[in-house]
Formats: structure tokens, C-alpha cells, sequence
């Protein structure tokens, strides 16, 4: 088997891992809906119950990359895919809030190996890393998007368990195939080196490293903050004009948040086209400028103009990743690309567990969401500013300093 159709089928079990690792973490958020009735227990409470899932789902990362980079990565996604799969169908038949919140535990440990191992694994030899990104990326969007659909068509058909143990099923026969595959070598650790892109200076590294840490952190919260509480937020404000035009029940709910999660996704794809194209820094800086406006606006509106602007966000930042993916295997050694990988995403998935406490505190405080979203924008402006501090690559330097010469001749 050649090393291109190694790289293949890497991207294909990458994508479908990254449905599933997205798709797992934002089933309870819909499913909760459900629970608040059958439990009898408060929104914000419940929601906490996600917490341990959402620490471990980023602090899991680290291990994992480095696993990944030590051991073996397809093996490390067989884990993943086994394990998540089991511990998804766990939550679905515990009966306590204690039993729930451990079984979610697991399964955002298990889906921790996904990013840091699933994402170093599809770069390292990707020939086009944008566009590997991007199409991996949109079938993360994917997840996010079937996420609630799904768990919403499920808890209104069948039950709130089935919404955990339907796709905990599928998962793990998902896990059985490449587990079969790798037994057999058909799947395997690529070759390193089919297209490596040259890397940064050290210098450049290590500003840019500071940089990303930053924006990585503040993206992390954001996502987490807006999915996580998305299903709410249009129950509340959305809820009597939502009844009158799609029925009630969560199904209608959930088909506004999937339809978000659907349509910016494919602003991953677009973000992968630019990203191939276009300096990575211009991209990255534009993708985050326009989310401060959009946030406070999101704070005040409480009509159908919420949709168009909560898309807006998630465009924007669909839109980034393959860039901020991209300048992230730029800032760090090839050779530990999965470990770096791992840091990234205990930082956007591990610190950013701070949005659930933070939503929960606003929303059992005041009943609403107008304030989150306010330190939300805030994030967002603090993010943006530091994004013009990324290094400028020595090529647009040369460019500039032409540039200069050229109207210092001009005027001379």
C-alpha cells in the first residue's frame, strides 16, 4: 500500500472520528431539555453534570498526544472509537445523576484521544494541509450539527437513553472495522515526510505558540459557552414564536441548532480553501474580528434575527480552524506534532470547561443568557487583538520592506 493511500485512509477514519468526537459531547446539552421534566431537577444544575465530561474531554488530550506520538496513532483511534462508543452507551443506561455524570466522564476521556491524535495524524503527511483540514473539519461541524437532531428526534420517538446508546452503538462498530483493518495493515502510522511543510524559525515559535495559546483559550470558551447553552437559549427566546410556526417539543428546538451547526460548516470547507491560498495570519485576524460585534448583538436579540447572527458566529469560526490548525503545525516540531497538538486541546477543551460553571452561575442567577454573551464579546475583542501579534512570515516581510523602498524611491 502506497503512502498516499495510507494518507487516505487517514483522512477518512479522521473524519468520521471527528462526527463522533464532536457528536458525543453535545448530545446531553439537548437531552437535558428531557430531563428537566422527567428529573424534575433545574437547567443550570443539570448542566453541571456535564462538567467532569468536559474537563476530561480536554485535560485527556495531553496523554493522548503523546501516546500518539510514541506509540501508535491508528491504535490510539481504535481506543477511541471502542471506548467512546462503550461509554456513550453507559450513560444511556444509568438512572442517577451521580451514575450519569461519571458515565459522561469516561466518555469525554475516551473522546479526548480524538483531537491531539485523529488531527496530528491526517497533518503529518497531508500534501494539501488546509485542505485535509477542511474537509476534516466540516465532518466535525457534522457532528455538531447531528448532535442535537439527533438526540432531539430520538428522546421525542424513542427515549433520552436511546439518544446516548444508538450512537454509542455505531461508534464502536465503527472501532471494530479499523481495529479489523490495522490487524491486517490495510491501516497503519503513515510514512512521515510525503509533504512536509517547512516550519518556523524557532524565534517564530515560540511567538506565535504564545499567541495561539491565547486565541485557542478563548475559542475553546466560546464554543463551549454558545453550543453547550444553544438549545436553551432558543427555548427561551424563541419558544412561543416557535411553537406557533414548527409544533412543540424538542425536535423543534433542535432542528434550529442543527440547522446552525449544518450551514457553518461549510465555512470549514471555505476556511480550508483560504486557508491554502491566502496568508494564515490575514485569515485568522479577519475570523475573529467580526465575532465581537456579532456576540453583543447576540446578547440583545430576542427574535428569529437570533438565528442569522448565532450562524454568523459559528461561520466565523468554522471558518478559522483550518488556518488556526494549519499555524499550529507551523509553530510546533514535526516530531512531537501530536503532543503539541494535545497541549492545544487541553487548553480550547480542557480550561474552556470553565463555560459550563459560567453559564450555569448567569443562568441560575438571572434566569437568562444577556450577560454571558456580553463576557463572551469581551473574549472575543481580547482574542482579536492578539491575533496581530502572530509573527509575519518572512516572505511578506520581504514583501513589505520591497514595498517600502519602492515608495521611498517614489518620493525621492
Amino acid at each position: 500500500m502506497t503512502d498516499r493511500r495510507a494518507a487516505r485512509l487517514a483522512l477518512i477514519f479522521s473524519s468520521i472520528g471527528h462526527v463522533y468526537a464532536h457528536m458525543f459531547m453535545l448530545l446531553f446539552p439537548t437531552v437535558v431539555l428531557a430531563l428537566e421534566k422527567q428529573w424534575q431537577l433545574p437547567y443550570g444544575e443539570l448542566m453541571l453534570l456535564l462538567l467532569p465530561a468536559s474537563i476530561l474531554f480536554g485535560a485527556g488530550a495531553l496523554p493522548a498526544g503523546w501516546l500518539g506520538d510514541r506509540w501508535s496513532a491508528p491504535k490510539m483511534m481504535v481506543i477511541y472509537f471502542l471506548g467512546t462508543g462503550g461509554a456513550a452507551v453507559l450513560s444511556g443506561l444509568v438512572s442517577t445523576t451521580v451514575g450519569l455524570a461519571v458515565a459522561m466522564g469516561l466518555m469525554g476521556l475516551f473522546a479526548s484521544i480524538y483531537h491531539p491524535v485523529g488531527i496530528a495524524w491526517l497533518v503529518r503527511d497531508a500534501e494539501n494541509r488546509g485542505r485535509a483540514l477542511g474537509i476534516s473539519g466540516f465532518f466535525g461541524a457534522v457532528g455538531v450539527a447531528l448532535a442535537p437532531f439527533l438526540a432531539g428526534f430520538l428522546t421525542d420517538t424513542i427515549s433520552w437513553r436511546a439518544a446516548f446508546i444508538v450512537p454509542g452503538l455505531t461508534c464502536i462498530a465503527v472501532g471494530v472495522v479499523l481495529a479489523a483493518l490495522v490487524s491486517q495493515g490495510a491501516v497503519r502510522d503513515l510514512v512521515k515526510g510525503i509533504a512536509a511543510a517547512p516550519e518556523a524559525p524557532r524565534g517564530e515559535m515560540r511567538q506565535g505558540a504564545i499567541v495561539l495559546i491565547i486565541t485557542v483559550i478563548v475559542s475553546g470558551l466560546i464554543y463551549q459557552a454558545a453550543s453547550n447553552n444553544l438549545p436553551k437559549l432558543f427555548d427561551q427566546r424563541l419558544g412561543g414564536t416557535l411553537d406557533g410556526i414548527m409544533g412543540d417539543g424538542v425536535v423543534a428546538v433542535s432542528a434550529l441548532v442543527s440547522g446552525i451547526f449544518l450551514f457553518s460548516s461549510l465555512a470549514q470547507l471555505a476556511g480550508g480553501w483560504l486557508a491554502d491560498r491566502f496568508r494564515l495570519r490575514t485569515v485568522y485576524i479577519v475570523c475573529w474580528a467580526v465575532q465581537l460585534p456579532l456576540l453583543l448583538l447576540v446578547a440583545e436579540l430576542s427574535s428569529l434575527w437570533i438565528w442569522p447572527a448565532m450562524f454568523l458566529v459559528f461561520a466565523a469560526t468554522s471558518a478559522s480552524l483550518p488556518a488556526e490548525n494549519s499555524l499550529f503545525a507551523r509553530y510546533s516540531p514535526p516530531q512531537w506534532r501530536g503532543t503539541a497538538f494535545g497541549i492545544k486541546f487541553v487548553l480550547a477543551l480542557g480550561v474552556s470547561a470553565a463555560a459550563i460553571p459560567l453559564a450555569s452561575y448567569i443562568h441560575l442567577t438571572t434566569g437568562g443568557f444577556y450577560w454571558l454573551f456580553v463576557i463572551l464579546a469581551v473574549l472575543a475583542g481580547i482574542a482579536a487583538i492578539a491575533t496581530w501579534f502572530l509573527p509575519r512570515p518572512k516572505a511578506d516581510k520581504d514583501a513589505l520592506l520591497v514595498s517600502e523602498l519602492s515608495a521611498k524611491s517614489s518620493l525621492g
